[in-house]
């Protein structure tokens, strides 16, 4: 099968990921391998190939945003079948013993697996995954258009929950990539304002058109006070202003799996008034599970550049400098692609 794989993590500039033939994996109990449609190019990936998060597996295939069709089942497994059409995400599995998964916090576990992290994923002609934490993925949708939702999509409406944002409230969006143009969404639906800060130009258009209120540079302060906000650009020293930003009582939820460096808080100015910090760490199965339900129930939409899996460098390096308006996307088998 083809493959892009990384073999040592480096800037994407140099092009990491190298095109390889590879076999086609072995299947172990509870596993299904999955005949990749589409993969979506996530942030985190780019952590994963610039090395900014620390390898865990290598030689490893990035990509945990897989649509696809369950080519085989391993054993043990009865719920899905070959022919089933299915979407991977970030969470591989999880240990389901500790006390966090058994109190249902199962993005918390003490040991868990990720989907190409610590095991291989999307960005190749097949992969594996567990059946249990694969999530159904309806016949009718372009896996192109759907698949930034298996991770963009999951952990921004995590992270909107994690902002206790209410409906009708001001909401901050601080970058406004795959995640926030699905999160902007739901708040809309919700009948929230949207307030967004991005420092692309082509970024703030494209928050225009799914409804922002007010778009402005990434320095800039919105012109109103807010209930809540959520950070999705890795840029730590926006920490403080936005603390700044909120109402009293307001809260922010930092969305990013990797994050540079916060500088100090002024506590009177940026804390005070119960004003909360909060991280959003991976997101559990029922937080997809509630998320493709909105998915159909809005109906949601993304906004994707298409790229072939040969240029998984280039849609890498394109996100990495905000050259792409919405979410990068892998096109891989013939039902990724837009009109197939």
């Amino acid at each position: 099968m083809r493959a892009m794989v990384l073999e040592q993590p480096g800037p994407v500039e140099s092009a990491p990921l190298l095109e390889r033939e590879a076999p086609i994996p072995a299947l172990g109990p509870g596993e299904v391998l999955v005949r990749v449609e589409a993969c979506a190019v996530c942030r985190t990936d780019l952590h994963i190939v610039e090395g900014e998060l620390p390898p865990h597996k290598l030689p490893v295939i990035p990509g945990h945003e897989a649509i696809g069709r369950v080519e085989r089942v391993g054993e043990g497994v009865t719920a899905l079948r070959p022919g089933d059409r299915v979407g991977a995400a970030w969470l591989y599995q999880s240990d389901q013993t500790c006390p966090y998964c058994q109190r249902g916090n199962e993005n918390l576990g003490l040991d868990p697996l990720f989907t190409g992290y610590d095991r291989d994923g999307g960005y190749a002609e097949y992969m594996v995954a567990r059946a249990d934490f694969l999530h159904a993925v309806p016949e009718e949708v372009e896996a192109n258009e759907f698949s930034p939702f298996l991770c963009a999509g999951i952990i921004g409406y995590r992270a909107l929950k994690r902002s206790e944002v209410k409906p009708g409230q001001k909401l901050g969006l601080y970058g406004f990539g795959g995640s926030a143009h699905v999160v902007i969404q739901v708040a809309r639906h919700w009948g929230c304002e949207v307030y967004v800060s991005s420092r692309d130009a082509a970024h703030r258009k494209l928050a225009d058109e799914y409804g922002a209120v007010w778009t402005g540079d990434a320095e800039e302060r919105p012109p109103a006070k807010l209930e809540a906000a959520i950070l999705f650009a890795p840029v730590g020293h926006l920490v403080p202003p936005i603390m700044e930003s909120l109402d009293r009582g307001g809260t922010l939820a930092v969305a990013g799996i990797y994050l540079t460096d916060l500088p100090g808080l002024h506590y009177e100015t940026q804390l005070f008034h119960e004003k909360s910090l909060r991280s959003v760490t991976a997101n559990t199965r029922e937080d997809g599970r509630e998320l493709l339900r909105l998915a159909a129930e809005i109906p949601l939409r993304s906004h994707t550049v298409a790229f072939p899996l040969s240029e998984a460098n280039e849609a890498l390096r394109r996100l990495k400098h905000d050259e792409i308006a919405g979410a990068a996307v892998l096109t891989i088998g013939d039902k990724g692609k837009p009109g197939a």
